[in-house]
């Protein structure tokens, strides 16, 4: 993913802004210098045990530290590094959230689980004293308005449209399917492969992740043509869209999933389930297929979309109008950039 994850920053030192990354691994983190040329990078070169780095962060980078003007934190976990080094120099703070920590914590371990109590009180602290909080959908934006009476601003996520676009030139394999994402227990993965078992489909899944040796077993039970493609390269994957005749994405929840966006942004009909974070990318029928989380649910959509020519060409259209109007690269750039200048 880091292709994908650095392509803003890269923009934005070419835009003359300096960029660092702070990171948390060792001296082998040095290495991704030569894919990121102009961002410097900041790790723990001194090979120190990770609590022990994490406590002295701030003061084993103070130069650059202080060099800085703005900082930064892509999501909220380990966001409180950010702000207590923010505090100790006296410098802005950015919280950013892809997905709020509070809410997938509450439903992968419960509402009164320790760790979701845990993650609350950093949203709380880390929100209260940041000078911006950006989100990546109005709905988390609700979310911590209702939660911490605070606003955020929003700023979506990026698709890179000129690599992710339609390809005539690429035949589709028909009855085709392809997913994209870590294979976890949100993403519902053995709830689509019960759905697919009665249907003559090849389920193309790209990731990895937990669940992969469970999902492999499950393919072979069931004697299903499923493949198992691993991890790849961004920049590889729209090819794989372009060859699928669906994409589907049937999570039980969601922040705001760039795997749909890009392929929506490849003009390929999509089904996803009807949870938060995904609802409010699809308009049902129109720029995607909307189903619930069951497998029986999952099937009855794959069936309906495979047997419509015509509902899968309108929504691939309109699906890629959707992401250009709305998650170019370009607007998203300018919006972050609208920000920094404001807090400078």
């Amino acid at each position: 993913m880091l292709e994908r994850e650095i392509a803003l920053y890269q923009r934005l030192n070419t835009s003359g802004i300096q960029v660092s990354f702070v990171t948390y691994g060792n001296a082998e983190d040095l290495k991704y210098a030569t894919c990121i040329p102009g961002i410097n990078i900041l790790c723990n070169r001194w090979r120190l045990p990770p609590k022990i780095y994490e406590f002295f962060l701030p003061y084993l980078h103070k130069r650059h530290l202080l060099d800085a003007d703005i900082y930064k934190a892509n999501q909220t976990d380990g966001a409180d590094i950010a702000l207590r080094a923010a505090r100790l120099f006296r410098k802005p703070l950015i919280a950013r959230c892809g997905y709020m920590f509070s809410s997938f914590a509450s439903k992968r371990h419960g509402v009164d689980s320790v760790l979701t109590k845990k993650a609350k009180m950093l949203e709380a602290q880390v929100f209260n004293a940041a000078n911006r909080i950006v989100v990546t959908t109005k709905s988390m934006g609700h979310y911590v308005l209702d939660q911490y009476g605070m606003k955020a601003t929003v700023i979506p996520n990026y698709v890179l449209t000129d690599l992710f676009r339609p390809a005539p030139a690429t035949k589709c394999v028909p009855r085709r399917i392809c997913f994209v994402g870590r294979l976890s227990e949100q993403k519902n993965l053995l709830s689509l492969i019960e759905a697919i078992k009665e249907l003559n489909i090849e389920l193309e899944i790209i990731g990895d992740g937990p669940q992969r040796e469970i999902l492999k077993a499950g393919s072979r039970e069931k004697s299903l043509k499923i493949q198992l493609l691993g991890n790849i390269p961004h920049h590889e994957l729209p090819k794989h869209f372009n060859a699928a005749e669906i994409y589907i994405l049937p999570s039980l929840y969601e922040g705001h999933p760039k795997s749909l966006l890009e392929a929506m942004a490849c003009g390929r009909p999509v089904i996803s389930t009807d949870v938060p974070g995904i609802r409010e990318l699809i308009r049902h029928r129109e720029t995607g297929y909307l189903c619930g989380i069951s497998p029986e649910e999952i099937r009855l959509a794959i069936k309906e979309v495979l047997a419509d020519a015509d509902l899968r060409i309108r929504m691939g259209r309109n699906a890629r109008r959707f992401i250009m109007e709305h998650f170019a690269f370009d607007h998203v750039v300018e919006k972050e950039l609208s920000l920094l200048k404001r807090l400078v």
